[in-house]
């Protein structure tokens, strides 16, 4: 039979309405009397019902995370850690695919799944503003991405040409000269754009030349993308003595073709990537990457949500998550 909240009042000798407190993490409960209630619990294997206490409230317990593209290490990175931010407030993680396609993005913003769920939070890649700027849904919505919107939600991002510029800052510090770019995207894409601009300053700042020669334009992100847009640079004559990658499938697929050409890394070629996933910590040569603090992300768009349902008033807050640049192998060599 089911551990009730009765059952543990009786075994501690105190009222349910004391051991809801304690359950319920409330601070007035004297460190004696929740250390009394806790042993009961544990003796008798008592677990909450999160479920009714969620209808209580008229919710679900059900949190949306829509992003683009699920087999991409970091959006899976950063699924884990929202989902692991949810379950901190006893909430659950509903995962959508969109394939960062216009009429998923759509299908989710504008209430697919409302009955279901307690708040959305929603990474887009190809929704424009006036996409959302007419949203009917009352379900609270929190933006991931780099992509600019000046809408009445809470966006959560980082700062793109600042990260890009620091990834390049690193390559020059180490005398490199001839910089590329990987990854500029054909058509709309926002964070490429972001990125791309971030090199550029920085080149132009160190009075280097920003040659547009060395931007390779891909179709995708993955590791193939990498490889294609590394091989055309090459085989049209052009060899920088670095690159900074769009991410890091980007980036492990361009050394893997600097590795056929019998170009070394980092000695001919220096290479960084973006987003700081596993994979790339892994590699023959590991890689210096750009890291988004996916946790921290994660943490205040959880948050972000759970103020909005409980009736937080504020202004819709852009937020600037932090980030680091992790050297390792491609860059610096080994030790």
């Amino acid at each position: 039979m089911r551990v009730s909240l009765k059952d543990v009042a009786l075994r501690a000798g105190v009222s349910i309405k004391t051991v809801s407190n304690v359950v319920n993490n409330y601070q007035h409960v004297t460190p004696a009397m929740r250390a009394r209630v806790q042993q009961a619990i544990d003796e008798l294997g008592y677990r909450p019902n999160l479920t009714a206490r969620h209808l209580r409230k008229g919710r679900t317990g059900i949190i949306a995370l829509a992003l683009p593209e699920l087999g991409n290490p970091y959006f899976a990175e950063l699924a884990a850690a929202v989902i692991d931010a949810a379950a901190r407030h006893d909430y659950i993680v509903l995962l959508d695919h969109t394939g960062g396609l216009r009429e998923q993005e759509l299908l989710v913003s504008q209430g697919f799944r409302a009955r279901v769920i307690d708040g959305l939070i929603l990474s887009p890649i190809e929704l424009e503003p006036e996409d959302l700027r007419g949203r009917a849904e009352q379900v609270p919505l929190v933006l991931l991405g780099e992509r600019d919107y000046d809408l009445p939600y809470d966006h959560i991002a980082i700062d793109n040409v600042a990260a890009a510029r620091k990834a390049v800052r690193h390559l020059i510090d180490l005398g490199r000269t001839t910089i590329g770019f990987i990854g500029a995207r054909r058509g709309r894409s926002q964070p490429a754009q972001l990125r791309v601009r971030g090199w550029r300053e920085e080149l132009t700042a160190a009075g280097l030349p920003a040659d547009d020669g060395l931007v390779a334009t891909t179709d995708g992100w993955g590791h193939a993308d990498g490889a294609r847009a590394m091989a055309r640079m090459l085989d049209a004559g052009r060899r920088p003595d670095a690159v900074f990658a769009y991410n890091d499938l980007v980036a492990i697929g361009a050394m893997r073709v600097l590795s056929e050409r019998r170009l070394r890394v980092p000695q001919d070629v220096a290479v960084v990537g973006f987003d700081d996933v596993v994979e790339g910590r892994y590699g023959a040569v590991t890689l210096t990457s750009i890291s988004p603090d996916k946790t921290a992300i994660a943490r205040m768009a959880v948050e972000s949500v759970l103020a909005r349902l409980d009736g937080e008033e504020h202004e819709p807050r852009r937020v600037r998550a932090d980030y680091s640049l992790i050297e390792r192998e491609s860059t610096r060599g080994r030790g």
